[in-house]
């Protein structure tokens, strides 16, 4: 492709130094070429998939906020007196929601009314929560509820995650997280290597080449220097979420349980014998039979007398003779995840997981799950969030239109868009680095499926493509020389 091609036609601008071609003496290495073929193929096919979760998860970063616009009369109690006991507020929660039981209580702190959840055959794994004024014990409200959403959080959670499609949907999120990290990893070894050659400092990966005044150099700089900017955020939310994605995610589960390494549970056994297994983002167990609000009453006061403080999550026990737990739910930088078990009868605590005790891995992975949905630092945190997926829509925007920008444009080689980089990356590749890299890659593609199986479809479908150009290559007649003096 002529300089004049890669420029869309129009005339071409001097080269600067980091875009000279290289002397005669250098090739590309294999590996350069290869990660430039693999990081263009996955910039065209899995875009489309980072666009939307960049798009849907902007959306979902508001979230609070909605909630507080919609929702505020529901959701925030006005300032009074002394609050009622927790036992009158779930018994004027009982008295406006009669069906069902009950699976959690949430009392109300910080201006928050009280949240009553009840369980209902009927709605899956869905709820409704019953909000209390806990000044007054009047009801001021009823949702049907998913993990304590709001209904307009659940239907943004459930687009990001899922695009409203359920199980199939989350294909599309794991596709996206799955490659993210590749893409990223593989834009700045790509980007330090075409400009770290010839300009060593640091400062000029951080700061776009804007001498080329039009044409894809130009774009190129906003791509690759947005992305260095971006790279450590998005290669978390890439991590962050893969934990609790449909596949990678039970990997990446089985992996803590394999380390014990994963969230502690404790025991709400009253004989002594060990809990079940289980993660931390748990519903509320409906108890066998209404449950008494006075024994709510008891519970909380046995959790304040153990020093868990602040908004905390009170399950009553599935089985009449097991312990109730209760939870702290702070999820703000200090979190406030302590948890205990309590007899119902006698409220004495008989059994406790603290979050300074956890694994350390149990830890990243709470702390990370919080920073990801933005509840770690508050505003701050949906402010980054929110501006990663503004930066990543940029990014992804300049890659397709430098795919267009390196179209062909003469009459005789007329495109669409930009042709792909050369292959031959893989057969350059010295014998000792393939035997480990396919092992890797290999290992990778099993911890992440929608990885593995894209890579593997990507690859053969090249390998095809470029043996068909072969072929049609050799077939080709050839032109005779022509006659001369």
């Amino acid at each position: 492709m002529s300089i004049t091609e890669l420029h869309g036609g129009s005339t071409p601008e001097p080269l600067t130094p980091a875009d000279a071609p290289a002397p005669a003496g250098r090739r590309t290495p294999a590996w350069a070429a290869f990660l430039l073929r693999l990081h263009f193929y996955a910039g065209v096919l899995v875009a489309p998939f980072l666009f939307v979760a960049a798009l849907t998860g902007l959306a979902y970063t508001v979230t609070p906020q909605l909630d507080r616009v919609v929702y505020g009369d529901v959701l925030t109690a006005a300032p009074g007196g002394p609050p009622k006991s927790l036992a009158e507020q779930v018994a004027a929660a009982r008295a406006a929601h009669p069906e069902g039981t009950v699976a959690a209580v949430l009392p109300g702190t910080d201006g928050a009314t009280t949240r009553v959840v009840f369980a209902q055959p009927d709605l899956g794994d869905r709820e409704h929560t019953v909000y209390v004024d806990p000044h007054t014990a009047t009801v001021k409200g009823q949702l049907t509820t998913w993990f304590d959403y709001t209904p307009v959080t659940t239907w943004l959670d459930d687009l990001h995650r899922n695009l409203q499609l359920g199980d199939l949907g989350r294909h599309y999120s794991e596709i996206a997280a799955s490659w993210l990290w590749l893409l990223v990893g593989g834009g700045v070894v790509l980007w330090w290597r075409r400009r770290g050659i010839a300009r060593t400092r640091v400062r000029h990966l951080l700061v776009p080449d804007l001498s080329a005044r039009r044409g894809v150099r130009r774009t190129r700089a906003w791509h690759a220097t947005t992305g260095i900017w971006l790279a450590v955020g998005l290669l978390f939310l890439s991590a962050t979420g893969l934990t609790w994605s449909r596949y990678a995610g039970g990997h990446f589960g089985s992996a803590l349980d394999a380390l014990r390494a994963g969230t502690p549970e404790v025991s709400t056994s009253l004989t002594g014998a060990p809990p079940a297994g289980g993660g931390e983002h748990q519903h509320g167990s409906a108890a066998a039979g209404p449950a008494d609000p006075a024994t709510f009453e008891r519970v909380l006061a046995a959790a304040t007398g153990a020093g868990l403080t602040g908004p905390m999550r009170i399950v009553p026990a599935e089985d009449s003779g097991d312990a109730w737990t209760v939870a702290e739910t702070d999820s703000t930088w200090p979190v406030g995840r302590d948890r205990i078990a309590v007899d119902p009868v006698s409220g004495t605590v008989t059994d406790r997981s603290d979050f300074a005790d956890w694994p350390l891995l149990a830890k990243l992975s709470s702390l990370g799950t919080a920073a990801h949905m933005g509840l770690l630092f508050g505003p701050v945190n949906q402010v980054l969030l929110a501006a990663l997926a503004l930066g990543l829509l940029c990014v992804i925007v300049w890659g397709y239109r430098m795919w267009w920008q390196r179209r062909p444009t003469r009459a005789d080689r007329r495109a669409a868009v930009g042709a792909p980089p050369a292959r031959g990356g893989l057969r350059g590749l010295p014998w000792w680095a393939l035997l480990p890299g396919l092992t890797l890659t290999v290992a990778v593609g099993w911890a992440l499926p929608w990885f593995g199986g894209p890579l593997l479809a990507f690859v053969v479908v090249d390998v095809v493509l470029g043996a068909l150009a072969r072929r049609r290559r050799r077939a080709a007649p050839v032109s005779p020389a022509p006659a001369g003096g």
